[in-house]
């Protein structure tokens, strides 16, 4: 990992109303010590309505959670309707937001620009874009995984300068790994993220690869954390499922005990 501090998130998707939301990250609180975060960065990032019910716990409890969320605009106020800017998000003390993940991508027609347009408009306003990329399981074995994460992060960083490349956090998710119990091998996924440290590298320079952090998602649990985490590329995990239960995240959070 070279010297960078693993970042491991929890995305809680469309899970958890605000009382439940308060309820996970006070049980996730008890459930590690001092000392791990000492070790990692843990984010977590509730739904949209639970953000001030969770900021007021970390804060007023002095959890050492940082705050994120799932989603935003690139505009910060319009006529967007259902929309969240990310000002809004900045005020809360949000620290990271999800930009790009497949199912955003997939669901709702996020394209490359759009998101090239969030990690620009996250980082306006003081904040850090966790952009997402990865393969379908049929890009996949028609062997054109490479070319589709390379072209996302290309899509996804073009004119942002090299010295927010390095701040940033690229998250290699393999589509046909989320929510399938499915996990690409540790050496997979450590020759993916390689891959995408060396896109960096051709975008933004040697020094922003080297800084930037790559996560690893896709079914990751307590029993596969370490391994993952064991690989020279892999920086962290963007956890899904696991991430709902204060024992399981827990778990893949001290990987390293």
């Amino acid at each position: 990992m070279a010297g960078r501090t693993p970042l491991i998130s929890g995305n809680w998707k469309m899970h958890h109303n605000h009382l439940e939301a308060l309820a996970l990250v006070q049980k996730l609180s008890y459930a590690l010590a001092d000392h791990d975060f000492g070790k990692v960065e843990v984010s977590v990032h509730p739904p949209f309505t639970d953000l001030r019910t969770v900021q007021t716990a970390i804060e007023s409890d002095r959890m050492k959670f940082s705050l994120g969320a799932q989603n935003c605009h690139w505009e910060d106020k319009g006529a967007f309707t259902g929309e969240v800017s990310p000002v809004f998000l900045a005020k809360l003390n949000i620290k990271y937001v999800i930009v790009g993940h497949s199912e955003r991508r997939e669901l709702f027609a996020e394209t490359d620009e759009s998101v090239n347009l969030k990690v620009k408009s996250i980082f306006r306003v003081g904040m850090t874009p966790i952009m997402c990329c990865g393969e379908t399981l049929e890009e996949r074995e028609a062997g054109g995984a490479e070319a589709k994460v390379e072209g996302q992060i290309r899509g996804g960083l073009e004119g942002v300068p090299a010295d927010q490349v390095a701040r940033m956090v690229i998250a290699y998710e393999p589509i046909w790994a989320i929510g399938t119990g499915k996990t690409a091998t540790s050496e997979d996924a450590q020759a993916m993220c390689a891959h995408v440290r060396s896109v960096v590298a051709s975008l933004a320079g040697a020094e922003a690869a080297a800084a930037v952090r790559i996560q690893y998602g896709g079914s990751v649990k307590p029993g596969n954390a370490a391994e993952l985490m064991a690989q020279p590329d892999i920086d962290g995990a963007l956890v899904g499922g696991a991430s709902l239960e204060a024992d399981d995240f827990a778990g893949i959070v001290t990987y390293h005990r």
